[in-house]
C-alpha cells in the first residue's frame, strides 16, 4: 500500500498548484448554481402539487453539487492514463513492480480531492450569506453532518471506482469517446446531477435505484438535508459498500485480463 498512498500525496499535492483553473471552476459552480435555483424557485412558485422535497432542501442539495463538484462529477477524466493505454506508453506501466488497478485509483482520488479542496470552501464561505431563497441551509442535525460526511466520502470512493472502468474499457476500444458518453450521460442523469431523484417519475426513481450512480450524488446530499433518516442512512452506507466492493472487484479482474492480452500501440 505504500507505493498507492505515496503517489496519491505527490498527485494531491500536484493539483493543489492549478489555482487559476480553480478560481475559473469557482466562478462557474457559482453561475450554474444559481441558474439551476431560479428554475427551481419558478418551479415551485407555480407548481400545483405537493412536492417530495422543500424547496430549500432542493437549494441545498444545488448548492452541494456545486461545492463537491469535482468529487462527484462523471465527465472528468485524466487523459494523461487514456494516452498511456492508446499511445503505447503503458508498457513503461507495466515495467514498475506494483498493481495497476490501485496506482491508478490512487491518482483519480488525488486529482478530485486536490480539485475540491481548492473550490469548496470558497463556494461554502458566500452559499451560508446569501438572501432567501438562496442561501444554504445549515444540516439537518449533527447526526446528518456526520453522516454526510461519511456517505460522500464512500461516494467518492464508488466515483473512482466507475471511472477506473471507463479507462479499463479503453484496452478493447482503444477510444475512450463512447465510454466516457456512456457514463457522463447516463450516468450522471440517474445519478441526480441533472434532477434530483425524488423529483424523477416512479419508474425513473426504480431504475436509479438499480444502479450504483445514485448513491454517489443524490444519496449522500439527502442525508444532509435529512430527507434520508439516520437508520435509512446506515442502511444505505452498506449499499454503497457493497456497490464499491463489486465495481473493484470487477475492475481489478477486468484489468487483470486486458493486460493479459495487451498489444502496444505506437512507439
Amino acid at each position: 500500500m505504500n507505493a498507492p498512498l505515496s503517489l496519491l500525496k505527490m498527485r494531491f499535492l500536484t493539483g493543489l498548484q492549478y489555482r487559476a483553473a480553480a478560481a475559473a471552476g469557482i466562478l462557474t459552480q457559482f453561475f450554474f448554481g444559481l441558474i439551476f435555483i431560479m428554475v427551481y424557485v419558478a418551479f415551485y412558485a407555480h407548481s400545483g402539487e405537493a412536492q417530495p422535497m422543500t424547496l430549500k432542501e432542493v437549494v441545498a442539495y444545488v448548492w452541494l453539487q456545486q461545492m463537491f463538484f469535482a468529487l462527484i462529477v462523471l465527465w472528468q477524466f485524466d487523459g494523461e492514463l487514456f494516452e498511456l493505454i492508446t499511445g503505447g506508453n503503458i508498457a513503461y506501466e507495466l515495467c514498475r513492480p506494483w498493481r495497476l488497478y490501485p496506482i491508478w485509483y490512487a491518482k483519480l482520488l488525488a486529482a478530485r480531492l486536490a480539485s475540491a479542496s481548492l473550490r469548496c470552501l470558497p463556494v461554502a464561505l458566500v452559499v451560508f450569506i446569501l438572501p432567501e431563497p438562496y442561501r444554504m441551509p445549515l444540516p439537518a442535525s449533527p447526526a446528518a453532518l456526520l453522516l454526510f460526511i461519511l456517505t460522500l466520502l464512500s461516494g467518492l470512493l464508488l466515483v473512482a471506482a466507475i471511472s477506473m472502468l471507463v479507462y479499463i474499457s479503453v484496452f478493447w476500444t482503444m477510444s475512450p469517446v463512447g465510454s466516457v458518453l456512456m457514463i457522463a450521460v447516463a450516468g450522471e442523469f440517474f445519478a441526480g446531477m441533472i434532477v434530483p431523484v425524488p423529483l424523477m417519475p416512479g419508474w425513473m426513481q426504480t431504475l436509479a435505484g438499480l444502479l450504483p450512480f445514485r448513491w454517489t450524488v443524490d444519496f449522500p446530499f439527502r442525508v444532509y438535508t435529512g430527507h434520508i433518516g439516520v437508520q435509512e442512512a446506515l442502511a444505505g452506507i452498506g449499499i454503497q459498500l457493497i456497490w464499491l466492493a463489486a465495481l473493484a472487484a470487477a475492475g481489478e479482474w477486468l484489468m487483470g485480463r486486458a493486460l493479459k492480452r495487451v498489444v502496444v500501440q505506437g512507439g
